[in-house]
Formats: C-alpha cells, structure tokens, sequence
C-alpha cells in the first residue's frame, strides 16, 4: 500500500472526533426595525362623491344689435362690473331720427284728413236728415270718415315703430353683471341681414355649476330628498365647491336646476347648484369639481392609504402588536375620504398600525415603534368659513 495517500487519510480520521464534539453558535438576535405608528382614527365620517363641472352665470344675457348702423360708441370698461339700464353702445341714429320725422309728418297729416272727414260727416248728415242731400252722398261721407281713421291707426303704428327703431341705437345693460369683451368696435356697422353680437353680460352673484350626476347617485338622492318643500330645504347648503387651484369656495351651493331625463348615452343626469359668489371670485368658464355627502359612517375606523398593502385584490395592514411586533392583518377597505381609507372590517377602535416603514415588514417582526397622531392628517371636508 502506498504510505503517501494512507497519511491524509489517517489525519482527517483523527480530526473528526473533535469538530463534532463543538456545539453550533446560537443566531444572531434580528435588530428591531425602526418604523412609525399610529392609533386608528374614529369618527363619524360624512360620505362624499364627487363631480367634475364647470362655472357659468346664473343669467348669461347676449348683446346683440336690432337695428343696422355705424358704431358710434362703446361705453364700458370690458371685463369689468356693469349696472342694471347701464348705457352700453350707441348707434349711429340720425337715419332713425329722419324716419320718425317722417312718420310723425305724415301722422299729422293723416290726423287732419280725419278732422276733416268727421266735420263733414257731422255737416252731411245734418242736411240728409232734412232731405237737403242724398242717403249715397252722406254714406260717402261716413266712408272717407272711415278711411281716414284707419290711414291714423296705421300713421300712429309706423311713428310707433320709428320711434322704437330710434330707442335701438342705444344699448343699455337689461341686467346687473360682469360685461366681457366687446365683439365689434366703434365705426364698424352692425346689425346687417342678422342682430350681430355685441358683448355678453353674466350675473355671477350666485355663480352656477352644471354637472353630471350618475343614475344611482341620482337615484339614491332623490329618494332621500324627494319633492316636497321641507325635503328641498334639508337638502340645500349642502354642496361644497373646489376651484382649480384645490382650494374650497367659503360658501355652500343649493340645487337650482335638474335636468328632465336622463341622458341615454352616459346614464347620467344634469344638474345645476348655485353658490353666493358676492367678491366676484369666480367667472363663468371655470372648472370646478361639486362635492356632496351621501351618507354618513357611524364610529368609521380610518386609516391612511400609505399605510394599507394591495396585493391582486387583496388588502392588508401591519398592527402594532404586543411585545413589539408586527401583525400581519388582512382588512376590507370601503370607501375613500382624502388620503384615507374607510376599514369595512379588518381593524376596531384603540388598534394601532405601521403606518410608515412597511416596506421590509414581515409577520412577527420585532418593531421599534414611534408614534404619531393621525388627528393632524385628516382631511376637513368642509369649510369653517362655510354659511
């Protein structure tokens, strides 16, 4: 035998006894992982949907030329606050002056032809009752009296009308508003084959918001608010309004308008809700997003939506159990409020979550925890300036 592979043989026999008398080192104790905390917030939370629309006046009036002229003048700051009967354009208005002369003209004509004819009525007919004349020359008399006073009906109709064509060359505001920018300038002529388009006026003190509700939504309302008088009230005030820039409108809106069916091809329906808008904040035009409660959750448990996991479908938080560690917890999610999730079930009142750090978490896991407040988080779905 060789005696050179025979000796690391025997060396390794004579290592063996020892190494497997040597007991394994214990595992390293884990490091708790440092996250953030926070007690479930509860309380009763109002419900809310909410709706894209869109601003407009809650009378848009048009400005429109009725009779064709030259522009003289424009009398308005454009953009700015116009009054009720405020004088807005001048046309041109002499042709109009000469057509009233004309008609007043020929009216006093007209009024002395049927002087005339009644003196001779009166005259005739004195003679035909003493036989002096003819029955045929007193009926032509009663005749061309007649005449006479239907050309003054028709004289007294045509200075009518020339003097409200005359009235048309000045354009006065029907309502109290914001005017917008003058379509046409002065020395342009106006009012040719069609009433062309001056300026619009729009009352903006309230404001208005047309949108589009769903049929459920529509329906869910309409059977908690119904028709009647008192259940109109219940509801009014109860719209909130956030402008493009997110901020919310101070004031609560009122329903003013619904639509008379629904749209077949959306499933949904019109409504309009008026806000006061006395500092003329809003114009028309604006995009605007209507919010409203629909119910409201008794003692709802929230928690916020960093905090909750997804996974195909299925949701799940991270308790901050006893001893100090994570408890893996699947929850049912309702609805949403701001940032936060309304738990169905899943989680009770005192309960406290991960609400920061879940990433690395595994059930069991030893937490060091920090707590917070979730108070400070919550969205406020209402306005404290709101009346």
């Amino acid at each position: 035998m060789n005696l050179r592979i025979l000796h690391p043989i025997c060396a390794a026999l004579a290592f063996l006894p020892l190494t497997a008398c040597k007991k394994p080192s214990p595992p390293a104790a884990v490091p708790p992982m440092p996250v953030i905390a926070a007690e479930v917030l509860v309380r009763d939370q109002p419900i809310y949907v909410e709706y894209i629309g869109q601003t407009l006046g809650s009378r848009d009036v048009e400005i429109r030329a009725r009779v064709e002229g030259f522009l003289e003048t424009v009398n308005f700051l454009e953009g700015m606050p116009v009054a009720s009967n405020a004088l807005l354009y001048t046309i041109d208005a002499r042709p109009f002056q000469a057509a009233l002369s004309q008609a007043q003209g020929a009216l006093a004509q007209t009024q002395a032809s049927v002087d005339k004819a009644r003196r001779d009525t009166n005259r005739l007919g004195s003679l035909w009752l003493k036989n002096a004349i003819s029955r045929q020359q007193y009926d032509d008399a009663l005749a061309a009296e007649e005449n006479a006073t239907g050309a003054l009906q028709s004289a007294r109709a045509a200075t009518n009308s020339a003097e409200i064509q005359l009235g048309y060359t000045k354009i006065y505001s029907p309502i109290d508003g914001l005017v917008g920018k003058t379509e046409v300038k002065a020395g342009n002529l106006v009012g040719r084959g069609t009433s062309t388009l001056l300026t619009t006026i729009s009352e903006v003190d309230p404001i208005s918001v047309r949108f589009s509700v769903s049929e459920q939504q529509y329906l869910t309302w309409k059977r908690r608010h119904g028709d009647d008088n008192r259940s109109r009230d219940a509801a009014n005030g109860l719209f909130e309004l956030i402008l493009g820039d997110g901020t919310l409108h101070p004031h609560l809106g009122s329903v003013t308008f619904a639509d008379r069916q629904v749209d077949a091809k959306t499933g949904t329906l019109l409504l309009e809700v008026s806000f006061p808008n006395s500092d003329r904040l809003l114009r028309p035009g604006q995009f605007a997003r209507v919010r409203f409660a629909v119910e409201v959750v008794t003692n709802a448990v929230m928690v916020p939506q960093r905090a909750v996991t997804e996974l195909q479908a299925t949701y799940s938080v991270f308790v901050a159990g006893a001893g100090g560690k994570a408890e893996f917890r699947k929850v049912i999610p309702g609805p949403r409020v701001g940032t936060f999730y309304v738990i169905k079930e899943g989680l009770k009142a005192g309960e406290k979550i991960v609400v920061e750090g879940i990433q690395k978490l595994q059930n069991n896991a030893p937490i060091a925890a920090l707590f917070t407040n979730l108070v400070a988080e919550v969205p406020v779905l209402k306005s404290s300036t709101a009346k």
